[in-house]
């Protein structure tokens, strides 16, 4: 016999007895694990954490009966629905009620799968691990068709919304796009090539807008109804900038006359009187973006207010290097140069005054409240 007391631990992650059966985790005592598991087998008779707790009791019966351990005890842990940080700090939550009231020496863990084993980092942390048990539950061969796969995986994903908007919302969109697109076709043969391009074009934007915002959790409607004036100084530097680069396109000409008296001879000088065209308008776009940015971050009382406005102070000094950097690549400027020394040396003056006034907005809102990162990002 080992002289430890050991804990038998069912883990159900995403919650299924509260969401199925309302059994309220934790739920500690073989017959306590057993009426909770037979509850859940009545809600959803398909559902795999009922043979987990079933599982866990068997073993701590097989436990008991050989007597390996000085004492044993068997428990059920439940998360949260929304799988993630909240169902894991539930999960801690329950382990540690489950703790005091039986003081394991170590914990026999019993799961249907590797989701469900991701917490293992948090039961370790408060105690030892000391085997870990896999429930694969056996299903009929006349039972396991395609036909009866498919549609148990099909009711899952319709049961899901999340999972639905992927798996069936944008095959859907693109069959819908393209059959709007054929139908057009016919009515107008001469427009086919324009009507495909413009149907890709949105397909691909909108599918890339989606898993952009899926991928970095950006939520469009938080987003707005939190930082609107943000968004729509976003917009409006973005419509600035992008007018400016559309602008200095048409003119590049012209603007190749005044910067050297000639057209331009070679892409790459093309390429720089284009960046140098564009720069007023670059930089006027960000500064709109930061305005908006900072006057966010005042109504909000955002505590990174001195850094965004130390960054729009310094746009001056990025416009003068920008425009130095091309006009000497363009051989225009050379270094020795008093307009070169002169725009420097007021660069510097801007960047030194911007870390000044930084440093002096710093301490003047120590105090104010410090919002969450994904909100003054």
């Amino acid at each position: 016999m080992v002289e430890i007391r050991a804990l038998i631990l069912a883990i159900d992650r995403d919650d299924d007895f509260g969401r199925k059966a309302g059994v309220e985790g934790p739920v500690i005592g073989r017959d306590a694990c057993v009426d909770a598991a037979l509850k859940l087998s009545l809600a959803d008779p398909e559902d795999s954490d009922a043979n987990v707790v079933y599982a866990a009791v068997k073993l701590y019966d097989e436990l008991k009966e050989s007597g390996e351990f000085d004492d044993l005890e068997v428990a059920l842990i439940t998360g949260h629905p929304k799988v993630g940080v909240k169902s894991d700090m539930e999960l801690a939550r329950q382990l540690e009620e489950v703790l005091e009231r039986f003081p394991a020496d170590g914990v026999i863990t019993v799961t249907d799968g590797a989701e469900d084993e991701q917490i293992f980092p948090i039961i370790t942390s408060k105690v030892p691990i000391i085997s870990s048990h896999r429930v694969v539950v056996k299903q009929s061969e006349g039972i396991e068709t395609t036909y009866y796969i498919i549609y148990r995986y099909m009711k899952e994903i319709l049961s899901d919304p999340e999972v639905a908007k992927v798996v069936l919302g944008i095959p859907g969109m693109i069959l819908l796009f393209y059959g709007i697109a054929k139908l057009i076709g016919v009515w107008y043969p001469e427009s086919v090539k324009i009507i495909s391009a413009t149907i890709t074009g949105a397909i691909l934007l909108i599918i890339g807008g989606y898993f952009f915002t899926k991928g970095f959790r950006f939520n469009v409607r938080e987003t707005m109804a939190r930082q609107f004036v943000f968004v729509i100084s976003v917009i409006a530097g973005s419509l600035i900038i992008t007018g400016g680069a559309i602008n200095a396109y048409f003119r590049l000409e012209e603007y190749s006359l005044e910067l050297i008296g000639s057209y331009p001879g070679t892409p790459l000088l093309a390429t720089l009187i284009y960046i140098n065209a564009i720069n007023a308008s670059l930089i006027v776009g960000i500064a709109v973006m930061i305005t908006g940015k900072v006057i966010q971050s005042y109504l909000r009382r955002d505590y990174h207010i001195w850094y965004q406005l130390s960054a729009l102070l310094m746009m001056p000094a990025m416009w003068v290097t920008i425009d130095l950097t091309t006009r000497y690549a363009m051989a225009i400027l050379t270094l020795s140069d008093i307009q070169v020394f002169t725009k420097m040396v007021m660069a510097l003056l801007d960047v030194g005054i911007a870390v000044l006034v930084g440093a002096y907005m710093r301490g003047k809102v120590r105090g104010w409240e410090r919002v969450e990162a994904g909100a003054s990002a």
